[in-house]
């Protein structure tokens, strides 16, 4: 019988001025779909500016748990080759521990002609579907067959190139046919594609592989199958959304914070949506430079595809608009559960007023108190954090380990900048 989970709690004591300089990971979204890729080739592949974060670890050990080799996990800069792939069934217990397992799929049908794939993990797992993923492998010839589990097969000769219309413009599933084309005979098109900056980066990443590209970071994107890649050397750019919390914590709690390695123009989405809420900030490119300054309540926040406002902010923005003068509508049409804080800010003293799954109007400003919080999922961890570096009194954050999958070196980076903030020991779960 395996001993039962152990769970960090970060234990915050409100009301502490925070100044300083922080700098972000590389991206998280783009770390992922680039480690699934590098299993298009035989040769070695080179990641820098790597995030050392838990869903990094937990993809770089289902990568060698497939036969890849796999140097600098846990550092900045990490090395793979997968010159001898041995099975096209990623490890079931560590699929279940991540999200991003889902990207296997593709690289496994171009190199092995099949993926046996169990139901992956991660923040809340059944909120986003495969649908879109299969529906564009199956255009290039893959079939599901019966069973329990997800077993996909390509054709025996091959994945063959197609016009794909995505019904959603889905990161993941976007992704998914990005890798999956570079295998097909002939030149694959994909419509309603996804335009984030880390979907750009994943095709720079296989331009470099020698694969020819068109249309990156546009609706519509074009491969050029490429039957045998070679090795390619990418640095990511820096995380947005990492980027964009640090923001909002340094307007809620800042004297002035100085937040390093994200690009300008990843930011703006963000930015602009934190400057009409007053939050007093100057952006070039070394630097976001956040101040303390009154916050005033706007008519409607709304997340949209990129480059709209992300719904990985939601939940973060919802803490700063509690703490602005008057009322913000915030509208998250994308994902009801990225909501799932609201209980927890009302129970800490927040004015809320949810509307439908969706749709929440916050009234401020609120004066917030500690509590005990629920990390449940990284953003809605995030932002009890910041809501608990502003609040009244001691609070209590866990599981720690949720919230770190997506924020490295979190009570390291939280100290640097004078926040009150300790680990307290391991409990036992149950």
């Amino acid at each position: 019988m395996s001993p039962p989970a152990r769970s960090t709690t970060l234990l915050v004591e409100g009301g502490r001025r925070l100044e300083g300089r922080v700098r972000v990971e590389g991206n998280k979204n783009a770390a992922l779909p680039l480690l699934a890729a590098a299993l298009l080739t035989d040769q070695w592949c080179e990641l820098d500016n790597v995030p050392a974060i838990r869903d990094v670890t937990a993809m770089g050990e289902v990568l060698t748990g497939l036969g890849a080799e796999v140097e600098g996990l846990g550092g900045a800069r990490v090395r793979i080759r997968a010159a001898d792939l041995r099975s096209d069934e990623p490890d079931p217990d560590q699929v279940a521990r991540l999200r991003g397992s889902v990207l296997l799929a593709a690289p496994l049908l171009v190199r092995r002609g099949r993926v046996r794939l169990a139901e992956s993990g991660g923040d809340f797992p059944n909120r986003r579907s495969f649908a879109v993923h299969l529906a564009a492998l199956e255009a290039m010839g893959v079939r599901e067959l019966p069973g329990r589990e997800r077993i996909l097969e390509a054709p025996t000769e091959g994945l063959r190139a197609a016009s794909i219309y995505l019904e959603e413009a889905s990161v993941t599933g976007t992704e998914t046919a990005v890798i999956a084309a570079v295998g097909a005979r002939g030149v694959t098109e994909i419509r309603h594609a996804a335009c984030e900056p880390h979907v750009v980066q994943l095709c720079d990443f296989l331009s470099r592989m020698g694969v020819g590209i068109e249309g990156a970071g546009t609706p519509t994107i074009r491969v050029h199958g490429n039957p045998s890649p070679g090795g390619a050397s990418l640095r990511l750019a820096g995380d947005f959304v990492e980027a964009g919390s640090w923001a909002v914590i340094a307007a809620l709690n800042g004297g002035a914070v100085d937040i390093r390695g994200a690009r300008p123009t990843d930011l703006e989405p963000i930015t602009t949506i934190l400057a009409r809420l007053g939050v007093c900030l100057r952006m070039d490119d070394r630097s976001l430079r956040v101040e303390s300054s009154p916050l005033t309540a706007i008519r409607k926040v709304a997340t949209a595809p990129w480059p709209g406002f992300p719904s990985d902010m939601v939940s973060l923005v919802t803490v700063l608009a509690a703490s602005a003068s008057g009322a913000t509508l915030i509208h998250d049409w994308m994902y009801e559960l990225r909501l799932f804080a609201l209980e927890q800010l009302s129970s800490m003293g927040a004015n809320l007023f949810l509307c439908d799954p969706h749709r929440v109007i916050v009234s401020g400003p609120a004066p917030l108190r500690g509590g005990n919080l629920d990390a449940r999922d990284i953003r809605s961890g995030m932002a009890l954090i910041a809501a608990a570096l502003t609040a009244r009194g001691v609070s209590r954050v866990s599981p720690l380990e949720v919230v770190q999958r997506g924020y490295a070196r979190l009570p390291e980076k939280l100290q640097a900048l004078g926040a009150a903030v300790e680990l307290a020991a391991p409990a036992e779960a149950g």
